[in-house]
């Protein structure tokens, strides 16, 4: 992957000198890193990493596993990373050892742009030496991994035009391939799904809803199950409504006894630079509680502090 050239910021040299402050003499001063870094943007964390190997020649992020511990330093260590080394990093967690952690893939895998998954699959590579598909394919089967691969090779256009004739004809095909047939044609909910743009998929998921009288949502709980019917939702609901289906995923986390950090710390770290705003709106609406509520009642120290200054409550 090429290098990218972030110019110093006007306190680049007060943070990174902080920082080795807060790294110095008995324990680590915890609230000063997350002060400085939870407050400064990605190409500023990035110039920040850089400076901090220049002047002490150490890794930073070496310094950060040193000094934290458990929650705290998952979530420092993928808020230091780009965005799609954070996303590779985190399909590549989901989907070692036994089993996998299918929520994450389907989190990241269907909830990024084609753009997003380029990236993605170049920083998988650079950072394991192994293709992002060969990873999916070797942890995955049937028509799940038959979706997920064919969203990893890109073949959606990101254009805003879209083609109300073309949309149509797609939502007739959706209709037929599911609710109008005995069985399911899952070859074509992945087709359709797979290549059309964000756009012209949400055009066509309007019109399968005026010409049939449901979502397609409806269809695909019908006719699908298991981690493939969840996938093809988060394709459909990131599409049309991702804040919501993030709010959903961060709800999930927290619900019950007991939460599920990993997918509390994927999700935070993963949107708050991009759409935390319209989650947080998202979350109030859907759960008449704040999401820095739910936090605030669900995790507790500088790991609770840390989340909260991401999303903004802090």
């Amino acid at each position: 992957m090429s290098t990218i050239t972030v110019p110093p910021y006007l306190n680049m040299s007060e943070d990174v000198h902080g920082l080795h402050r807060a790294f110095r003499g008995f324990g680590c001063d915890e609230k000063r890193v997350i002060q400085i870094l939870g407050h400064r943007t990605q190409p500023q964390r990035t110039a920040i990493a850089d400076a901090y190997q220049r002047q002490y020649g150490e890794s930073i992020f070496k310094r950060l596993k040193s000094e934290l511990h458990g929650k705290l330093e998952k979530a420092m260590l993928l808020w230091m990373m780009t965005p799609a080394q954070r996303d590779a990093s985190l399909v590549y967690d989901s989907t070692k050892g036994l089993g996998t952690r299918d929520v994450a893939l389907i989190g990241i895998v269907c909830a990024r742009t084609p753009s997003q998954i380029h990236e993605i699959k170049q920083a998988f590579h650079a950072m394991y030496h192994q293709t992002l598909e060969r990873q999916i394919e070797a942890d995955t089967s049937g028509d799940y991994r038959k979706l997920l691969l064919a969203l990893v090779r890109g073949n959606r256009s990101e254009t805003f035009a879209v083609d109300p004739n073309y949309a149509l004809s797609d939502a007739h095909a959706l209709y037929r391939a599911g609710v109008a047939r005995l069985g399911t044609d899952e070859d074509t909910f992945i087709h359709i799904l797979t290549t059309r743009s964000p756009a012209q998929l949400n055009l066509t998921l309007q019109y399968y809803r005026q010409t049939y009288g449901h979502d397609f949502e409806k269809a695909i709980k019908r006719e699908t199950s298991g981690r493939f019917e969840d996938a093809l939702l988060a394709v459909v609901q990131c599409t049309c409504y991702p804040a919501r289906f993030f709010a959903q995923e961060l709800n999930a986390s927290m619900r019950g006894l007991g939460t599920n950090d990993q997918d509390l710390i994927r999700v935070i770290t993963t949107r708050a630079e991009i759409d935390m705003y319209y989650i947080k709106q998202e979350f109030l609406a859907m759960y008449r509680k704040t999401l820095e509520q739910a936090i605030s009642s669900d995790t507790s120290g500088d790991y609770r502090h840390f989340l909260l200054t991401l999303v903004g409550g802090a």
